[in-house]
């Protein structure tokens, strides 16, 4: 069943009148319910919240097509109704207290435009892989009710002179015209830094035409770039930016919160404070565990386990050790 989180926010929504929040949270309620495999209830719930005109496209209305490369007629841009919400993201207070203000200001926008004032569109995010990067972008597109566009950019950069920079221009006008999550994965693929002596010219090019797309860009779409490598952005890069959002590595709190997201319903002979088990999973990403706790979940499943153990966790934990060295 739905957590306390999620019931103040329903029961919140409904006091207040506010339909779209009421909707959304009863959504994530029913798909929760249909992931733990309790079809009948998210079936009964769904029939509550619709009616007898339960129509899918309602929830996923169409997208927009999305704009291709003259190179090879490909989508420069994968657009995508998202599904997870704020529920199952995990992160520092600092960087959840920044997330949670933007969500305010898109929310609240036309408070903001009454006084002059815009809410943030252009956001970065930085830190190692599998600490929740793409996860936040699903994540702010689902709690604004907004398509999520996750950029290309084995399409977008091009080899043939000039036209890695037509296709940006492509994806800004078309962003520009509607309001989506837009996310440029792996920024630093067209936001290295200029001075560095072994990128040759077109890509110094790229880097220039980013910056002037930036600087111009007015559209209706939030802007989410998200590196793995933040120490090889052009320095002008990060002045393009109203936000600039930190995914560090889970500490101890974070990983004992990962754990009781990951193991939700799941029967266990083990504490999620288990200093032992803290250990072994220290340095390690929330993709990581989330690795873990699937394979660990499996094997227990195969084997007719009624418990998950915590020797089920150290075996994964070395299989994913092992999977990641070679």
């Amino acid at each position: 069943m739905a957590n306390g989180k999620v019931l103040r926010q329903l029961i919140k929504a409904g006091a207040t009148g506010d339909t779209a929040t009421f909707r959304r949270v009863s959504e994530a309620i029913i798909d929760e319910e249909r992931q733990k495999q309790h079809h009948l209830l998210a079936n009964d719930l769904e029939h509550i919240l619709y009616g007898d005109h339960i129509v899918q496209a309602s929830r996923s209305p169409t997208l927009p097509p999305a704009p291709v490369d003259k190179e090879r007629g490909l989508p420069l841009l994968d657009l995508r109704q998202p599904q997870r919400s704020l529920d199952e993201m995990i992160l520092p207070a600092t960087s959840a207290t920044v997330i949670d203000e933007l969500l305010e200001e898109h929310r609240r926008s036309d408070v903001l435009h009454s006084y002059g004032m815009k809410a943030a569109s252009k956001i970065i995010f930085f830190g190692p892989p599998g600490c929740g990067k793409t996860l936040a972008a699903e994540v702010i597109a689902f709690e604004l009710d907004m398509p999520l566009a996750i950029v290309r950019l084995d399409v977008l950069v091009s080899s043939f002179l000039g036209e890695t920079a037509a296709n940006l221009r492509k994806i800004f006008d078309f962003i520009a015209q509607h309001s989506l999550v837009v996310l440029f994965d792996e920024f630093d693929a067209i936001g290295k830094e200029r001075g560095d002596s072994g990128e040759h010219g077109e890509l110094r090019r790229v880097v220039n035409a980013v910056l002037q797309m930036m600087d111009a860009y007015q559209g209706k779409s939030l802007i989410l770039a998200a590196t793995n490598h933040e120490h090889i952005l052009d320095s002008a890069i990060w002045r393009r930016f109203d936000e600039v959002i930190e995914f560090p590595l889970p500490d101890q709190a974070q990983l004992r919160e990962l754990l009781a997201l990951k193991l939700r319903g799941i029967r266990r002979q083990f504490e999620l404070d288990d200093n032992e088990l803290l250990s072994l999973l220290h340095g390690k990403s929330g993709a990581d565990i989330e690795r873990i706790v699937r394979r660990a979940t499996k094997h227990m499943i195969l084997r007719h386990q009624e418990f998950l153990t915590l020797k089920d966790l150290k075996n994964a934990m070395q299989r994913e050790n092992a999977r990641t060295h070679r």
